[in-house]
């Protein structure tokens, strides 16, 4: 998909376009169905069903009952959200303080984790594999009597890896541990359903499934009783007041009944270029791919070159029209190797060789072609 300066975008787990049928369904509200969801009268009473329609947009996407989803700003405060409430309310309640989360977490996890640690929390942070998986063995192994909480991603958004999170929830049950899986990765690219997953929350962003920024939702499974996040009226059931984002919430319930009915095609296509290009890569001298080769998401393919230096190739890859990344966006700038990369056993140089191409709805097997014809030259030319 060309944007403005004509370069390809090849970076959808930082964000993705918004599609235009989303925009579509958003316009109408931020413009003539302005109205307060709060509101009594008819402006009020459209804005109302809307909402709730986009409630159920998102529960079914995920297999969840309407009443189990709660409208957030993202998935960095649905996971802020959750971890902190889950850890303040199990250890009011007596039943301990240990909480347990992977070493590749995105940094809302970790960093509120980090938090919870200044707070008088024990947290064990797992390591993984050389393809950046956590075996249900190693989490085992770290329940403890006084485990209150469980925090491991369902999909990477770095190397694509996807976690066995069915049977680690299974644990989580047999020792009566709360389950979250950050799954803004995942959600709408991956067939998920939160009750054969067995998990107890699960945080989803809007803009990555083609939906608006500022826009996301916590699935909270029913039983389950959450503290409020902000104090003030009764919006989401008295658990986050403040007026709506109702077109943000159009969109994303509208993005996500997209997802549902296309998933399935489009996880196919994207496999398939995804496996093109990784079959490609491989073919360059000292190539490699980061990341488990087929437990992945559809269109993340992370990889390394030796001796090639990521920073230097990304902008060579710019210059010839081709957005693509290293690693999280929300590490850009950073001058620290990846995290997740380096619990996978990478050494400091493997790491800073990283480049992170995600495709989606909108690549083309000519965006393909074309991006490695160009990695290839630049390649070459930096070590020429």
């Amino acid at each position: 998909m060309a944007v403005e300066n004509e370069s390809v975008y090849l970076d959808y787990a930082a964000t993705t376009p918004l599609d235009k049928r989303v925009l579509d369904a958003m316009m109408p509200y931020l413009t003539d169905y302005f109205g307060n969801p709060s509101s009594l009268y008819s402006y009020g009473r459209r804005a109302r069903q809307a909402v709730a329609r986009a409630r159920l947009q998102v529960a079914d996407l995920i297999g969840a009952e309407p009443e189990e989803i709660f409208f957030t700003s993202g998935g960095s405060e649905s996971d802020n959200w959750v971890l902190r409430d889950i850890a303040h309310t199990q250890r009011e309640a007596g039943l301990g303080r240990h909480i347990i989360v992977s070493s590749v977490e995105h940094h809302a996890v970790l960093e509120t984790c980090k938090g919870l640690e200044k707070e008088g929390f024990s947290v064990t942070y797992l390591p993984v594999d050389a393809q950046g998986r956590v075996s249900t063995a190693t989490v085992e192994a770290a329940m403890r009597e006084d485990t209150i909480l469980l925090s491991i991603m369902l999909a990477n958004n770095e190397v694509g890896t996807t976690e066995p999170m069915g049977s680690i929830s299974l644990l989580c049950q047999e020792s009566n541990v709360f389950c979250h899986t950050d799954a803004v990765q995942a959600v709408g690219h991956l067939p998920i359903n939160v009750h054969t997953l067995s998990v107890d929350a699960l945080s989803i962003s809007g803009h990555k499934l083609y939906g608006p920024k500022g826009i996301g939702a916590l699935y909270l499974r029913s039983g389950w009783s959450i503290e409020p996040l902000i104090r003030g009226g009764s919006q989401e059931r008295g658990l986050r007041a403040g007026t709506e984002n109702v077109a943000g919430i159009v969109g994303l319930g509208e993005a996500a009944a997209i997802a549902l009915e296309e998933m399935a095609r489009e996880r196919t296509r994207l496999t398939e270029l995804r496996e093109k290009l990784i079959h490609a890569i491989l073919t360059i001298d000292g190539a490699w791919i980061n990341g488990h080769r087929t437990k992945r998401l559809p269109g993340n393919i992370s990889f390394g070159i030796k001796g090639i230096d990521h920073e230097t190739l990304l902008i060579r890859l710019d210059l010839l029209g081709f957005a693509v990344s290293a690693g999280s966006a929300c590490s850009a700038g950073s001058v620290e190797p990846s995290h997740v990369l380096l619990a996978m056993g990478q050494s400091k140089e493997q790491a800073d060789s990283a480049v992170r191409v995600t495709i989606g709805r909108f690549t083309t097997e000519a965006d393909i072609d074309s991006f490695f014809a160009a990695l290839c030259d630049a390649v070459d030319s930096m070590r020429g």
